[in-house]
């Protein structure tokens, strides 16, 4: 008894300086990231200087878009109450800054041949909520008037959208983006590319937000994610016993990859699931192929949705 308790301390040991010595090569990668909040600088300009502040920021002001729209916006009793909600709720950015350059380094670190963003800009967006952040090589681009909690009064929107207009969605919306750069497209179009494509996804964020909740990673609430996991096993059995998981039927996205406000299995228990338990099962999949398998991080994106899942020795939880 006391031997097997040595080697499991010993192998505990082991692990946990491999993961301290990988924790210390990411702090020490350098990160330099600036901040425009021109979120302020719109409206915090007077309109006597609205062609200077034109003038000096053009990628924002479309030519194709009158000058008269940006001025009414600018004077906007709502747009302005609307800035004013975004101040309250971001005017120290310190705190995202820190969370977006710890982002970097991981991206860094995991992709080193990618590029990432010098500078964040924040901007109000008019409630583009398909556009909350936009990751370029040299540029990050991220809308506060939809990070501004879900209950916000200023949101219509359905509640499983308001879920991730959090602040704590941040980070997972950038991964997101990011991660669209990185993750080969399906070859095929079935029901198990898409989940493996966006359970590679998931895999992303488990790298690069260690310290995140799962339920924040897929944009859940705890509640539901505590559903997916007492009830994978059922999930999964309906996907089999369905015979959908290497069928092409679009619907199929709809009914359990988009977000929507519940999935599709036209069961009883319908009301009580979230969206997007495709996601879920896919994610775990990925997660025990990763668990079974001794493979590259990039020759695992590249790889298509088939062998992932031969190979992944998934069992769902019962």
């Amino acid at each position: 008894m006391k031997r097997i308790l040595v080697v499991f301390v010993l192998i505990l040991l082991v692990s946990c300086d491999k993961k301290s010595k990988i924790e210390k090569q990411i702090e020490e990668i350098p990160v330099s990231l600036s901040v425009e909040r021109f979120d302020k600088i719109f409206y915090e300009t007077p309109v006597e200087d609205f062609q200077k502040m034109k003038n000096l920021h053009p990628a924002f002001f479309p030519s194709q878009i009158p000058d008269s729209v940006f001025i009414s916006k600018m004077k906007d009793p709502l747009y302005r109450e609307l800035y004013n909600e975004v101040q309250k709720k971001y005017s120290n950015f310190n705190p995202v800054q820190e969370e977006l350059e710890e982002v970097f380094r991981r991206i860094k670190f995991y992709f080193p041949n990618q590029k990432t963003p010098s500078k964040v800009t924040t901007l109000i967006s008019e409630m583009d909520y398909q556009n909350k952040v936009i990751y370029t090589d040299s540029l990050l681009l991220i809308s506060l008037d939809l990070y501004l909690g879900k209950e916000h009064k200023f949101y219509e929107f359905p509640d499983f959208f308001k879920q991730t207009f959090q602040r704590s969605q941040i980070m997972p919306d950038v991964v997101s983006d990011f991660s669209t750069r990185v993750i080969a497209q399906p070859r095929e179009k079935t029901f198990l590319d898409q989940m493996i494509y966006f359970g590679k996804e998931m895999y992303i964020k488990d790298l690069i937000l260690p310290i995140y909740e799962d339920f924040d990673k897929i944009g859940y609430s705890k509640e539901q994610q505590i559903w997916c996991e007492e009830n994978e096993g059922e999930i999964w059995r309906y996907f089999i016993e369905d015979n959908i998981l290497y069928d092409s039927d679009t619907k199929l996205v709809q009914r359990f990859i988009a977000p929507a406000p519940f999935s599709k299995f036209y069961l009883e228990i319908d009301n009580e699931s979230p969206g997007r338990t495709g996601v879920w099962i896919g994610w775990q999949i990925v997660r025990s192929f990763m668990k079974n398998n001794e493979v590259s991080l990039a020759d695992f994106l590249a790889m298509d949705a088939k062998e992932i899942f031969t190979r992944s020795k998934y069992k769902p939880k019962k």
